[in-house]
């Protein structure tokens, strides 16, 4: 074996020994003064450690971080509540038949407007007519049986008080028998008679009375007979009114009138109506914001076509959905010209009582450390936290609220810095 690798290897580590372990030594050799530099090379690093140590506080403490801030003076808003709901027609409804027959009228399409009471749908009315003359004929009929009933009772009275005067005459009989009869004047077989013939008026008496009661009970009768054919008048009258399938109110057709010649059944459909004027806005309100809102308060609205339109709300739920725990508010809206359709999704802001706030860029807004949304503010040349609550997004700023009345703001260079760390501030105007 060479003797020359191995001697080759303990060269080139014997170099990198004193490179990497005896550099200091090393260079100072090299410049000429190996013997001085050796007390040097152990305080050397100490010394600059230590210098280390101590001019790093001193450049952290004078680290200042630039950031532009507004000053921001709270002012009198107008609180809102924001919803997204739909438009819905103020009356809708499914006109139906009240009796049968086949349609005899031509049909109106949908998109009609109709006015209250305009006929939809005539049906046939068949043999009404012939049923309301037999009805109406047989009221003289009936009225002319009163009079003969109500003659019959002065006949039983009369009946009444003969039977009566027949049973007194018979007490006194029956009296005067048993007198005599007591005296030996009078047989038995007399006082039985008369006896027998006060029971027999008593008898009489009790038919006489039967018969007036028949005579009263005829004149109710031949009266409730009068009645009966009224009412059949009446029915008859009534059922042909319902031939004529009318708009309860006025409105658009939602879809067409029964057509010419269908078969109605009671309940079958003629028409459906809706009434678009005024229209109301429909949107459910979640329950930590259902008391800001009351009965009466402006709300407007901007449907997705982008018109603006403005009303009041006219019911607002006492009842929360079972389901979403929301509850449903309608605001009432104008719409003459119907252009305003049943089913359009709408942005409604009713207004609440006011609140003071700041007009901030939605720019400034950050996060702490804890996620809760906040601002920086520059309070006495340090960066502060701030929480806030946003209450309107406009496309002038964020509406905000929690801030002291006057504050200032850092609106560029709030992500990097946290609270205590000192900043140099310039100024720009707010946005009111």
């Amino acid at each position: 074996m060479k003797p020359t690798p191995i001697i080759l290897s303990i060269l080139v580590a014997t170099a990198l020994y004193f490179l990497v372990f005896e550099r200091d030594r090393l260079l100072s050799f090299a410049a000429g003064g190996a013997e001085a530099s050796a007390p040097l090379d152990t305080e050397t690093p100490a010394e600059e450690a230590a210098e280390t140590v101590t001019e790093e506080p001193e450049e952290e403490a004078a680290r200042v971080v630039s950031v532009v801030a507004m000053k921001s003076q709270a002012q009198e808003v107008d609180s809102a509540v924001l919803l997204r709901g739909r438009t819905e027609a103020a009356r809708q409804i499914v006109v139906r038949a009240e009796t049968s027959g086949l349609v005899q009228s031509e049909p109106l399409r949908a998109g009609a407007y109709v006015e209250k009471d305009q006929l939809m749908c005539e049906i046939d009315p068949g043999t009404r007519q012939t049923q309301l003359a037999e009805a109406e004929a047989r009221v003289p009929e009936a009225a002319a049986r009163l009079p003969e009933a109500e003659a019959r009772v002065p006949e039983a009275e009369g009946r009444l008080a003969e039977a009566e005067a027949r049973l007194e005459e018979a007490l006194i009989n029956d009296n005067a028998a048993r007198k005599l009869s007591q005296d030996g004047f009078a047989s038995d077989t007399r006082v039985a008679g008369t006896r027998a013939a006060v029971s027999s008026a008593r008898a009489g008496v009790e038919t006489a009375k039967a018969g007036l009661q028949a005579a009263k009970a005829g004149i109710q009768s031949a009266r409730a007979g009068v009645q009966a054919a009224e009412a059949a008048v009446a029915s008859a009258r009534n059922e042909i009114n319902r031939l004529d399938v009318k708009a309860p109110f006025s409105g658009l057709l939602e879809t067409d009138t029964a057509e010419l010649g269908s078969l109605l059944q009671p309940g079958s459909a003629c028409a459906t109506i809706i009434q678009l004027d005024p229209i109301k806005l429909v949107g459910f309100v979640p329950e930590n914001e259902v008391s800001k809102i009351t009965t009466g308060s402006i709300a407007g609205a901007r449907l997705v076509s982008g018109r603006e339109v403005q009303g009041r709300v006219t019911f607002l739920s006492r009842s929360a959905d079972m389901e979403t725990r929301t509850f449903r508010v309608e605001v009432q809206v104008p719409n003459p010209d119907l252009a305003i359709r049943d089913g359009q999704t709408a942005e409604i802001i009713i207004a609440s009582e006011g609140k003071t706030a700041h007009l901030i860029p939605a720019s400034s807004m950050t996060l702490n450390n804890d996620g809760e949304l906040g601002v920086r503010l520059a309070v006495d040349g340090k960066a502060r936290f701030a929480p806030i609550t946003i209450l309107r997004d406009t496309v002038d700023g964020v509406w905000v609220d929690g801030l002291e009345a006057q504050t200032d703001i850092i609106v560029t260079g709030q992500e990097y810095v946290i609270d205590g760390v000192a900043i140099d501030v310039t100024y720009q105007e707010a946005k009111g």
